[in-house]
């Protein structure tokens, strides 16, 4: 069975509704969302942490599409397009504003569907979150377990619940192990190449009501990112587990290929201001 992996990151689009966060107009929207500050924050979590796990995926056969304005501020704009040209996984959809969400998401993730695949694995990622390497080959090792279920009704939802929620701050990073289910982060929602939709057309709170879902508790697979710029700053309802110091500096590597004195100088550099950041 073919499955195609694609997934949605939206960086600071300008369009109503999709956030908690509300605003009464696009100009609004593009106000808060455009704050040379705020971007430069945005960046900063987006090349620390959620682009080295894409980058080194096991299994490089996915599509992340990288959702954006067309008037995106500069250097910004140049710098994704300059990823997008250089690594064949990223896409850019420069999308103008648009009133539903759901349509731009929509007109976003569409021409990259491939209506060959048997079946679309559709996941989202928020700039500021990281999936482990192995998150598309092992998403795809476990549809293959539960295929049956997927095929009943057309929809599944695959749920990698253990993680991590990751608060940087001035200090350092600070992490809290969670298993924290359907969080959004390694969630993966699987339709059929033909349905119209992406993973943003169900509410991950409520996934549920649509669909069956299987719950994978191990290994770990994502970090959370929980912060002032956040759209939603707390953990939301988890089990904790533990943890100790050296093994997680062991996970963050393994798992993330991540370096904990590199995550401690993303809180360091936000509490500063961020400064000049890497141009990627």
């Amino acid at each position: 069975m073919r499955v195609q992996m694609l997934g949605l990151c939206r960086f600071s689009y300008v369009g109503l509704r999709g956030y908690q966060r509300d605003h009464a107009s696009v100009s609004e929207r593009r106000t808060f969302l455009y704050d040379p500050a705020r971007l430069a924050r945005r960046w900063l979590w987006f090349t620390t942490l959620a682009l080295p796990g894409w980058l080194a995926q096991t299994d490089p056969d996915f599509t992340l599409v990288i959702m954006t304005g067309p008037d995106l501020p500069e250097p910004y704009l140049t710098r994704l397009r300059g990823l997008a040209a250089r690594h064949p996984q990223l896409r850019l959809a420069l999308i103008p504003p648009m009133d539903r969400h759901l349509e731009a998401c929509h007109a976003a993730v569409a021409p990259h569907v491939d209506p060959s695949a048997d079946v679309v694995g559709h996941f989202r990622h928020d700039d500021d979150d990281a999936v482990a390497l192995d998150y598309v080959a092992r998403a795809r090792a476990d549809f293959a377990t539960v295929e049956g279920l997927w095929r009943a009704e057309g929809r599944l939802s695959l749920d990698h619940a253990r993680g991590l929620m990751m608060r940087a701050n001035g200090p350092g990073a600070q992490f809290i192990p969670r298993i924290a289910h359907n969080m959004g982060v390694a969630l993966t929602i699987f339709l059929r190449p033909d349905q119209p939709k992406t993973a943003l057309h169900f509410n991950h709170t409520r996934l549920p009501l649509w669909m069956p879902g299987v719950a994978v508790t191990r290994p770990l697979m994502f970090i959370r990112g929980i912060h002032a710029d956040s759209d939603s700053g707390d953990m939301g309802p988890g089990l904790p587990w533990d943890i100790a110091p050296d093994a997680l500096d062991r996970q963050l590597a393994l798992r993330f290929g991540l370096d904990r004195t590199a995550l401690n100088g993303l809180g360091r550099r936000l509490e500063a201001g961020v400064g000049a950041g890497p141009s990627c």
